[in-house]
């Protein structure tokens, strides 16, 4: 395909309103891309200034920009590639907002390769890219024109997704409060129950993580399983980032993985099986044993603080052999807790004992109450050990 061909090509695509052809064409990464450079020698936006007017405005300049992409590209100038991609997109948007929603796959299109462009070329591009996608957002939202059927506003998960993506890559998370509010001011957007599969788990994945990395686990809970639920089943790599941070918020209420779940995700199953096995046997030693093993991968991934709080429950479970050795007696001597955490390798003193049992006890992981006077703790004689998935609040005080 020469240039002449690719602009009748475009200019058939636009005819025919065919999204998904517009969308190939303007890919830098295509077949075509490369071979349409075979016909320029060093392009540059003067040299093809006479291809000017050969279309409607802004295709011309819009196909000239794509020529000056690829160049780019091809001689591996990831920086200028984004430069110039970036002033496509702002050509696409013109006419973008003149039209209904089937330019929204190609507007996604664009978005990616410049959100691609720019995670090659640094921190800085990746920000300015994700301004240039907030202008997408403003565009879609404020689509009052177009048939709902046809509307732009079918392209708003979409674009919050490439937003939050770019902002999460550059650890700027604060910023996508902004676009959360945007949301909530315009409540004419459909819903988002509307919208394909594919933008529903990558809105609810992120809103999930915002949550998680506010410590609002209840809120991430519902998020990371309602995209973990509505996930394709062949998305492998999709339903295992969701399950790195919903399994611990799980663990934490007392629901462990299945073996089933984790033979599906080897990852998880490596990173995961050491805490809940020493979870299941109340294995405290084991589990700081694993804590310290996984420590580099668990800061990665902003995992460390969420599965420390975990080591409690192997305690809890510790604290309920005590009981079930004491023949489930009510009253049991502080220094029987003492005693089994030091038979678990925690070299405590009676002291710091009875803090865990105290902490054991307002935490809601048993019942009742502790006789200092006596060292002594009064357990209740019915439900002394709550199942853990049934504690009223129980990501309340982590």
């Amino acid at each position: 395909m020469n240039f002449s061909n690719y602009l009748l090509n475009v200019a058939e695509a636009l005819s025919e309103k065919s999204g998904a052809d517009l969308a190939y064409l303007l890919s830098p990464r295509r077949d075509h891309g490369k071979t349409i450079l075979k016909e320029f020698r060093n392009p540059t936006k003067q040299s093809m200034k006479h291809y000017e007017g050969s279309m409607e405005s802004p295709w011309d300049e819009i196909a000239i920009q794509y020529v000056l992409v690829v160049n780019h590209i091809a001689r591996n100038r990831p920086i200028e590639a984004f430069k110039e991609e970036a002033q496509l997109v702002s050509l696409f948007f013109r006419y973008f907002t003149n039209n209904t929603g089937w330019t929204l796959l190609a507007l996604f299109s664009i978005l990616r390769d410049l959100r691609d462009l720019a995670a090659d070329s640094g921190t800085v591009n990746m920000e300015e890219a994700a301004r240039i996608i907030s202008k997408a957002f403003s565009n879609c939202v404020m689509d009052r024109q177009s048939p709902y059927a046809e509307s732009r506003k079918w392209g708003v998960y979409y674009v919050v997704g490439l937003i939050m993506k770019s902002y999460f890559r550059v650890k700027r998370i604060s910023l996508s409060k902004n676009i959360l509010r945007a949301i909530d001011a315009n409540p004419d957007i459909p819903p988002l129950s509307a919208y394909p599969r594919s933008h529903q788990v990558t809105y609810r994945y992120y809103i999930g993580m915002l949550g998680f990395l506010n410590e609002d686990f209840v809120k991430s809970e519902q998020e990371l399983t309602l995209a973990f639920y509505t996930c394709h089943t062949e998305a492998k790599r999709n339903q295992e980032r969701i399950l790195t941070y919903l399994i611990p918020l799980r663990i934490l209420r007392g629901h462990l993985p299945s073996r089933e779940l984790l033979d599906r995700f080897p990852n998880l199953d490596e990173l995961y099986s050491p805490f809940i096995a020493a979870i299941r046997n109340g294995d405290v030693s084991g589990f700081d044993v694993a804590f310290e093993k996984s420590e580099r991968r668990l800061v990665e991934l902003n995992l460390l603080l969420t599965v420390e709080r975990a080591r409690e429950l192997c305690i809890r479970g510790l604290f309920r052999r005590v009981w079930v050795v004491s023949e489930k007696s009510t009253r049991i001597p502080i220094s029987l807790f003492h005693s089994a955490l030091q038979v678990a390798g925690q070299d405590v003193p009676v002291e710091e004992a009875e803090c865990f049992v105290a902490n054991m006890i307002y935490r809601g992981f048993m019942r009742g109450y502790i006789s200092h006077e006596k060292q002594m703790v009064v357990l209740a004689s019915a439900n002394t050990f709550p199942k853990l998935a049934e504690r009223v609040a129980p990501y309340a005080n982590l």
